[in-house]
């Protein structure tokens, strides 16, 4: 069983009587206004991606304990 064209402009005609013309002209914008937000938010996403925000770096001088004559670094008490 499947809507013809007859029964969907019956109930397009129901739901006009319903929430008036304003309404769904109003509900049809906030509608659309989500949308264009929602691709905003992801062409945001997408360009935060694309820059890297900074990237970690070693340290300047050289930090491996260095060995000093007479002492080993392998001792456990």
């Amino acid at each position: 069983m499947s809507l013809g064209p007859w029964q969907l402009i019956i109930i397009a005609l129901v739901i006009l009587v319903l929430f008036g013309r304003g309404r769904i002209s109003e509900m049809m914008g906030d509608f659309g206004k989500g949308i264009k937000s929602f691709k905003q938010g992801m062409n945001e996403d997408e360009s935060a991606q694309a820059k890297p925000t900074g990237s970690i770096e070693g340290p300047a001088v050289d930090a491996s304990p260095k060995k000093q004559p007479g002492k080993t670094a392998d001792r456990t008490d």
